[in-house]
């Protein structure tokens, strides 16, 4: 994980009113930090100290659910969901599965820290944008949202992603934090409508992916979608952190099927072996460097499964 990743300042972090100057956890990449995605040094559900170099995929669905779930910071009013911890850094970052039943009802407000939603099912309103299956936000810390509201009978289920670097906590206020990146928020995002482009790696030729937010170190948010009789051929060495959500069909990756509903994260210079897959498959990913740079990506023949 790297001294740089356990010696954030706590103080700091506790620190509500000064969420925004908090200097971002360095990559155990060699990265800075301005993608802010905090993937280096994570534990998972599977593993409760990080392993490095070791990619770890599970089923959520064998993921114990916590009951009563609120928003560190919401009144006691709001109605509680319920959470599936996936993974998590000791800055606060973390990724879950998150239900919001009907009638629930949120105040506007701001955050303390950089979240990110995927709606996997059911429709939330936030403010005057509606997000249904497949949408997707991007909330940077300190800018004001609009009252949320889940629509209709259905509870809606989300990838929630708290990205950082210090807990996620929501705050009242009538106004955006001054020092909050306005331009850079999503409020809604419908990826259906997105088109399909290059996926930029030799490895996924034959694959396509839909981005949904660049960051600003050029790597990414996006869909991956391979397609049907796809053979990797050889195992791959990868030169970044990853987090992938699988959303339909399945890979076979060496002797894993990672199918619907099961999450990989793939830690810095992991070597995952080859992936295969007769039907196709579909998944939601995030990873913390610019794939597309020589090196990040590398075929490992060494290592075929």
């Amino acid at each position: 994980m790297g001294e740089d990743n356990k010696n954030f300042n706590s103080a700091e972090k506790d620190d509500v009113d000064n969420f925004l100057n908090v200097a971002p956890v360095k990559e155990d990449w060699g990265g800075d930090g301005r993608g802010r995605l905090n993937l280096s040094g994570r534990s998972t559900a599977i593993s409760k100290e990080y392993v490095p170099c070791e990619y770890q995929f599970f089923n959520t669905n064998a993921v114990p659910e916590e009951q009563g779930w609120r928003i560190g910071g919401m009144p006691d009013e709001i109605a509680a969901g319920r959470r599936r911890l996936l993974t998590w850094h000791d800055c606060g970052a973390s990724t879950s599965r998150v239900i919001l039943p009907p009638g629930f009802e949120a105040p506007s407000g701001i955050f303390t820290a950089d979240l990110e939603i995927f709606i996997l099912a059911g429709k939330i309103q936030i403010g005057e944008w509606r997000l249904d299956k497949h949408s997707y936000s991007f909330i940077p810390a300190g800018v004001k949202v609009e009252s949320w509201k889940v629509l209709g009978e259905e509870e809606v289920e989300i990838l929630w992603m708290e990205n950082g670097p210090v807990p996620l906590k929501y705050q009242y206020a009538e106004n955006n934090h001054p020092d909050a990146r306005i331009s850079e928020l999503i409020p809604a995002l419908d990826s259906k409508l997105l088109p399909w482009g290059k996926t930029e790696t030799v490895q996924f030729e034959v694959a396509k992916k839909k981005f949904l937010r660049k960051h600003n170190n050029g790597g990414g948010t996006w869909l991956l979608t391979i397609l049907p009789h796809y053979d990797g051929h050889y195992a791959i060495i990868q030169s970044y952190n990853e987090e992938a959500y699988a959303l339909a069909g399945y890979c076979d990756i060496g002797n894993y099927r990672f199918a619907k509903e099961h999450l990989g994260y793939c830690p810095t210079y992991n070597t995952t072996p080859r992936h295969i897959t007769v039907d196709g498959y579909l998944s939601f990913v995030r990873v913390d460097r610019d794939v597309s740079q020589l090196g990040t990506v590398l075929s490992y023949a060494h290592s075929n499964e």
